[in-house]
């Protein structure tokens, strides 16, 4: 399998309708060529500013076009989010990811952005930041801060967005992109599955993300959390099967990726996240929180990557008096760094 930039949706589907076993060993095989084998990649959202975005996305809780149990919260302090960023590399991430619910940044708030990066750059952790819209002078100052990727969505294909979002275009989204990649920095686009989308749908999603100029470094895969009091609360389930078979076409479409469970991994049990990671995901969001909606926490991670031998080799060659002693401080560590049920430190992602 070749890196390609020019599929189309009937080659998709194809690979959609293959029998599930099939399709998942034709997966591995993908990923075992261009992925590490056995290793997940661990990133950490926070939710640097909170809801009262005024885009109308139908599954967004912080939309302020619906009625829902997230409150308003103005942007962090630089201070409150490096001490988050602390907490998260004690925890095992690698990556620190800060989100902001905006249609795009204000030049009022660049500054402190600016320091956020600088300051998580210093911890030796790599930084993303989701922030709606840039143009092209804003990526340049994001990336010269040292900004490593950047996340914007697209969500879905071009037939189905109008369905879900009204306030910005399809083509605003790969506008933000083509900024980003001028810009010099990586990108982190993909999705979300379970809004009502058909199988055509999604396959166009993965066309998009597939036949960019270069294909992101990191691919999103979203199941949809229903959220009460948006419209898309009432939602349909997203069959456990169908989702696996989508990180697998992910995986093939674009071998050298990253593909991460994102949104979604609370209602996934281990064998289905299992899966997933058999079908080539590769990386994870951690904590109990992916901006406002639930996520296994770092404890539950922990526990299914032993028993899947997965990431085992940081540790492998450890004695195992040392390996000890260095869990109870990890463990020890956790527990104290949990946020309060009042923190603004949201633990997760997009």
């Amino acid at each position: 399998m070749e890196v390609r930039h020019n599929w189309t949706v009937a080659e998709v589907q194809v690979l959609m309708d293959k029998p599930f076993m099939d399709l998942i060993f034709d997966a591995q095989l993908v990923h075992r060529k261009y992925q590490q084998t056995n290793h997940v990649q661990v990133s950490t959202l926070l939710s640097i500013k909170t809801g009262a975005c005024p885009e109308d996305c139908k599954y967004c809780p912080q939309s302020a076009h619906y009625r829902t149990d997230v409150d308003r919260e103005r942007l962090m302090e630089v201070e409150s989010v490096l001490d988050a960023a602390k907490k998260a590399k004690n925890s095992g991430s690698t990556r620190f990811c800060m989100g902001a619910a905006w249609k795009n940044p204000k030049e009022r708030d660049m500054p402190y952005l600016l320091d956020m990066i600088k300051g998580v750059k210093e911890m030796g952790l790599e930084t993303c930041m989701t922030l709606g819209m840039i143009t092209s002078e804003q990526a340049g100052e994001l990336s010269e801060a040292g900004l490593d990727y950047y996340n914007h969505n697209l969500d879905t294909s071009p037939e189905f967005y109008g369905s879900i979002i009204t306030t910005r275009t399809y083509q605003d989204r790969l506008d933000t992109l083509s900024h980003v990649r001028d810009a010099g920095m990586k990108i982190c686009s993909g999705g979300i599955i379970g809004m009502g989308e058909s199988d055509s749908d999604r396959a166009g999603l993965f066309v998009e993300l597939a036949n960019l100029p270069q294909h992101p470094e990191s691919v999103p895969v979203n199941m949809l959390v229903k959220v009460k009091g948006t419209p898309l609360e009432d939602a349909e389930d997203v069959d456990p099967f169908d989702f696996i078979r989508l990180i697998a076409v992910a995986r093939i479409m674009m071998p050298e990726s990253a593909v991460r469970l994102s949104a979604g991994r609370e209602s996934m049990n281990e064998q289905m996240q299992a899966l997933c990671f058999m079908a080539g995901a590769n990386s994870v969001f951690y904590g109990c929180k992916l901006l406002t909606t639930p996520n296994p926490d770092e404890d539950s991670d922990m526990q299914l990557f032993k028993k899947l031998g997965v990431n085992s080799q940081q540790v492998a060659q450890k004695p195992d008096v040392v390996q000890e002693h260095e869990l109870l401080d990890r463990v020890a560590e956790r527990v104290a760094s949990r946020p309060e049920k009042d923190d603004l430190f949201y633990e997760a992602s997009v």
